[in-house]
C-alpha cells in the first residue's frame, strides 16, 4: 500500500500572496487540485494534507473532495518546515511506503508514476537546474552514491554528477520510520527552524544506496517560490502539461 503526505503549511511570503502556495490556480486547476487528481489517478487514497497558514482556504478548497484527506494542522507554521514532516510522523510510522511531497510544485503526473513503480526508496532528480537564486535543493553523486542533500554545498564536497530534487520522494516503509525517528530527535533538540530536508538528508547520508535516483531531466515541472516563478510556470510549464495531457487523452 503506498501513503502521501502533502506538506502544504507554508505562507508563500515570498510570493506577496494571502493564501497558501497550494492555492495558486494554474490554468483551471490549483495546484491543490492537480495533486489530488495525480494521486487518484495512482490509486492512492490516503493522503495527509498538512496545513498551516490561512488553514481554512484548504478547508474549503476540499469541501467538495471525496475520499476526503485528513488534514494534519501545524500551529507553528512559521517555523521550519521540519516541524510540518513532525506533525506527519505517525504517517511516517503505519508501516507502508510513502509519497513524501512539497505542494508548491507544478508538474507532469508522469513524474508519480516514476515514483510509483519502484520497489524501495526513490528520488526525482533534474540534472539541467538553473541555481542563480541559490534556491535549487542539490543531490550530489560520488559514483551514484548519495554525497549530500542541501541547497549550500561545501566548498571541499567531491561528487561527480549533480541534480535538483524536484520535491517528491518515495519512501520505503523502514526509511520513512526511521524519517520519523530523525524528525522526532530534531523537535526535541529543539531545532524547529530548520527545514524538512535536513532531516531526510541525515537518513540519505545514513543510507546512501537505499534512494534509486530516477532521472527527471527535460521533464515539466517547477518549483513555485518567487513571483518570476509563477510567471514562468504560466508560460512553459503550463503549455507543456496541456499539451501531455492532450496526447493522453
Amino acid at each position: 500500500m503506498l501513503r502521501a503526505i502533502l506538506l502544504a503549511a507554508g505562507s508563500g511570503r515570498r510570493l506577496g500572496v494571502s493564501h497558501p502556495k497550494c492555492l495558486l490556480r494554474f490554468g483551471e486547476r490549483t495546484l491543490l487540485e492537480r495533486h489530488l487528481g495525480a494521486l487518484a489517478r495512482l490509486r492512492v487514497e490516503e493522503v495527509a494534507i498538512v496545513t498551516g497558514y490561512e488553514r481554512t482556504q484548504i478547508e474549503k478548497e476540499l469541501a467538495r473532495v471525496r475520499p476526503q484527506p485528513t488534514l494534519l494542522f501545524n500551529p507553528e507554521f512559521a517555523r521550519g518546515s521540519v516541524v510540518s514532516l513532525w506533525r506527519a510522523r505517525e504517517w511516517l510510522q503505519k508501516g507502508d511506503d510513502v509519497l513524501l511531497m512539497d505542494a508548491d510544485v507544478l508538474y507532469d503526473p508522469a513524474l508519480l508514476d516514476v515514483l510509483a513503480a519502484r520497489r524501495g526508496s526513490a528520488l526525482l532528480l533534474d540534472r539541467n537546474y538553473d541555481d542563480r537564486a541559490g534556491e535549487a535543493m542539490k543531490v550530489c553523486l560520488e559514483r551514484e552514491r548519495i554525497v549530500e542533500f542541501r541547497k549550500q554545498l561545501a566548498p571541499e564536497l567531491r561528487f561527480d554528477d549533480a541534480g535538483e530534487s524536484v520535491g517528491f520522494f518515495r519512501l520505503a516503509a523502514e526509511t520513512a520510520r526511521s524519517l520519523a525517528r530523525h524528525v522526532e530527535r530534531y523537535v526535541d533538540a529543539g531545532r524547529l527552524d530548520e527545514p524538512y530536508e535536513e532531516p531526510l538528508r541525515d537518513v540519505m547520508l545514513e543510507s546512501p544506496h537505499a534512494f534509486e535516483i530516477c532521472d527527471a531531466t527535460g521533464s515539466a515541472w517547477i518549483e513555485i517560490d518567487f513571483p518570476s516563478d509563477v510567471e514562468r510556470a504560466r508560460a512553459k510549464v503550463l503549455p507543456r502539461l496541456r499539451s501531455a495531457e492532450a496526447r493522453r487523452a
